[in-house]
């Protein structure tokens, strides 16, 4: 049985108040574990995996090149909930435009 366009729009209502406050409380972009090498000839990291782990926000641009920026190991966790809630919202708000062309295609106002 086809959801009625009040069940649509009500569900639709419920994504959008479950959407994390996006202005204070996101960022766009992935987190990257980089181990690095000092280039001192005797130091352990020449031969092994690097000194770290040092984590990069990195966001990418169309027509331009990655920006990274260093996060301290004491901002990891407050830039991981970050990312977290910008992927949230962006799944949430899918949701919601799928709703919205469906709303669209009965001819009805969304």
């Amino acid at each position: 049985m086809p959801i009625s366009s009040a069940e649509l729009r009500r569900r639709r209502q419920v994504l959008v108040k479950s959407l994390p406050p996006l202005l204070r409380a996101s960022v766009r972009g992935s987190l990257i574990e980089r181990y690095l090498r000092c280039g001192k000839p005797g130091c352990h990291c020449a031969k092994g995996r690097g000194h770290g782990p040092k984590y990069y926000l990195s966001v990418s641009y169309p027509a331009r090149r990655p920006e990274q920026q260093y996060v301290s190991q004491e901002q990891r966790a407050e830039v991981e909930d970050l990312l977290k809630n910008f992927h949230q919202a962006r799944e949430i708000m899918e949701k919601v435009f799928a709703i919205n062309r469906e709303l669209l295609r009965r001819q009805e106002p969304p």
